[in-house]
């Protein structure tokens, strides 16, 4: 999770099918629904517990989010193991706990997860979820506890070992498929690539192209598919030239609504495919008039291709091939 709060949010919750936009996640301590985050740059799931503090506000009570009670369920079995997780915005310190987690029909048992006790600052208080789903790879879990979608398919509960994930362009509508792909969500055909390093969803990219030009990642570069970051982020030159070549002034990223008729695609070279990205795509109104741009930089040499991206194409995380699916969104 980077660029501030993600975009999308995950309803789980009691006996909904699994390829849906709520799908279930149960704890066995009460029957509420669970509002969560995924994050495909880190391993971990974490919720905010009963005894969550925060440092500066007690905001997370004002906006009622949903806690969860160790004391409230009959398979809850706890290590008193502290823990710690760093975000790209936001961290949280607490302890790792064990219990049966549904996930829609699937039932996971013995899962290890983080409930916090203490999250600095006000990035979780003022989040509309009640905790982070972690979809990474296990070799950076924290304190090697198992991810939810490794016992998944540990204890061969899905079908296929891979899930996707579609990001509605509006309100509502997101879904992710465990074990499966939704087609009904893309169009044509499904490109794969290759996973670079087994720790985020890491792939390589040719280049960054506008107007048949190559602006960024002109030898290659790499990058991470992630649903935890709203934007899509790079390092701060390749940023630049990007907004530059798009007409942002001064390399700004707001911009006059009025011109997105004049404004070129941003297109992303991924292993001999182009993925255009429209103007419409990568902005966003912020007032009357004025427009955001979705493109941010980000420390180091990655880029995150995060929903601004994910939100046009259909993405596909195969564990099964170490693969990435990429397809039109409908």
């Amino acid at each position: 999770m980077y660029s501030g709060l993600p975009t999308y949010i995950y309803y789980l919750q009691i006996n909904s099918p699994s390829t849906m936009e709520q799908s279930t996640l149960e704890h066995h301590h009460r029957n509420s629904l669970l509002c969560l985050t995924l994050d495909h740059q880190i391993s971990g799931y974490h919720l905010f517990s009963a005894k969550v503090k925060h440092v500066v506000s007690n905001y997370l009570h004002q906006r009622k989010h949903q806690q969860f009670n160790p004391s409230l369920s009959s398979t809850f079995k706890s290590t008193q193991q502290s823990m710690a997780i760093a975000y790209g915005t936001g961290n949280m310190e607490g302890i790792l706990g064990y219990d049966t987690v549904k996930v829609s029909s699937y039932i996971d048992t013995n899962q290890p997860f983080g409930l916090s006790t203490v999250e600095p600052g006000t990035i979780f208080t003022y989040a509309k979820f009640d905790g982070i789903l972690g979809l990474a790879y296990p070799t950076i879990a924290v304190d090697q506890a198992t991810p939810v979608f490794d016992n998944l398919m540990k204890e061969g509960l899905v079908q296929q070992n891979l899930f996707s994930v579609y990001l509605s362009r509006k309100a509502s509508g997101s879904v992710i498929t465990f074990g499966g792909i939704d087609h009904s969500h893309y169009t044509g055909s499904i490109n794969w690539i290759p996973v670079s390093q087994q720790t985020y969803w890491q792939i390589s990219m040719d280049s960054v192209l506008v107007n048949g030009e190559t602006i960024a990642c002109t030898s290659g570069c790499q990058a991470i598919v992630d649903t935890g970051t709203s934007l899509l982020a790079g390092p701060p030159s390749s940023i630049n030239s990007i907004l530059n070549a798009i007409g942002a002034n001064q390399g700004q990223s707001v911009i006059n609504c009025s011109n997105l008729s004049n404004m070129p695609d941003v297109v992303f070279v991924i292993n001999g495919i182009y993925y255009p990205l429209k103007p419409s795509a990568y902005t966003q109104q912020i007032v009357p008039g004025y427009c955001s741009t979705g493109f941010q930089s980000s420390p180091g040499d990655l880029w995150i291709l995060g929903d601004v991206f994910i939100r046009e194409y259909y993405s596909i995380f195969d564990r099964g091939n170490n693969r990435v699916g990429l397809a039109k969104a409908i």
